[in-house]
């Protein structure tokens, strides 16, 4: 494995990758060798941190409705040849079941999925309909307590939420949330930037593991290109608008630097100070030695040149 820098998990106690892989609607459509290929080029790229989430079959080919992605993410864990003890595998309670499944019952099934005993980190969704955030709090932190998982934080909560598990966790003495995974990009930064936000995040307390980096590839500037992707086809035209004319100045930027205009938008997450994690997907394997390149991109540049890549997001939309 190569070296790849590493940071806190929040007060978890757990150092993770500054990169992440997620599977994301990744490994179903390429299929097992491809993503085979995929994750052990990120387990060579020194990547020790990777998040599963399970979503329900899009192929009409899988055997269960919901979760063949965590069946097919723990085939691939094992054919890599991951050691369990030195990888972070995360996943996410998303409380579709809820209240004929809680937080234990949602957990074990995915663990069976996966063929796992246990996750190192478990995110929590925001809470369903019906379910009191601290019951909430008091259920997911009950996972590290038993053991299912060696520690918990959120996913998508706005911060007061986040503030409310931080008050609530304290009060009873409960493990705390060690990390919040957000949309973060210099198209749409508002959710990490916001005050209240930056008042419940730190790199000791709850750090940030940043997605949608690359804003769902406009960011790469591969539909400046003319290239098709993910957004192709939804309705919004990934040429026009404020995010397009966020990832022109990447590619400006880009191209006078000599870099990718993705590398562009990972600097401007890796830049944040709480941060432990960019999370990305990925379909091929060169696709993540290009991301993992970003990290000695960003470690070159100045506090002028950081400065000039957080400018990008300036007019950016939340």
């Amino acid at each position: 494995m190569a070296d790849l820098p590493l940071r806190p998990l929040g007060s978890s106690g757990i150092d993770v990758s500054v990169l992440s892989l997620g599977s994301w609607r990744t490994f179903e459509p390429i299929g097992l060798e491809r993503s085979i290929e995929v994750m052990g080029a990120a387990r060579r790229a020194g990547i020790n941190f990777l998040d599963d989430a399970r979503y329900n079959d899009e192929t009409g080919t899988a055997p269960v409705p919901t979760g063949y992605s965590e069946v097919l993410f723990g085939e691939i864990f094992r054919a890599v040849g991951w050691v369990r003890d030195e990888v972070v595998v995360a996943n996410k309670l998303w409380w579709e079941f809820w209240p004929d499944q809680d937080a234990a019952a949602e957990l074990d099934a995915s663990l069976d999925r996966m063929g796992l005993d246990h996750v190192d980190l478990i995110y929590s969704m925001p809470p369903p309909e019906g379910l009191p955030v601290t019951d909430l709090i008091t259920q997911v932190a009950g996972l590290v307590t038993t053991g299912r998982a060696r520690a918990w934080g959120v996913g998508n909560w706005p911060a007061d939420l986040i503030a409310v598990a931080l008050t609530w966790c304290t009060t009873n003495h409960l493990p705390m949330p060690c990390a919040a995974q957000l949309p973060y990009s210099i198209a749409r930064p508002g959710w990490v930037e916001g005050h209240d936000m930056a008042e419940v995040l730190s790199a000791d307390g709850v750090s940030l593991v940043a997605s949608s980096v690359l804003a769902s590839g406009v960011l790469s500037g591969k539909y400046l290109r003319g290239e098709t992707g993910r957004v192709s086809g939804s309705g919004d035209d990934p040429t026009v608008g404020t995010v397009a004319n966020v990832a022109r100045g990447a590619a400006e930027l880009a191209e006078e630097w000599g870099i990718s205009p993705a590398h562009v938008a990972f600097c401007f997450a890796l830049a944040h100070p709480a941060l432990a994690s960019v999370l990305f997907g990925a379909t091929s394997p060169e696709q993540v030695r290009e991301n993992v390149a970003a990290v000695d991109v960003f470690a070159g540049l100045s506090a002028a040149e950081v400065a000039r890549v957080r400018a990008l997001a300036g007019g950016a939309s939340t």
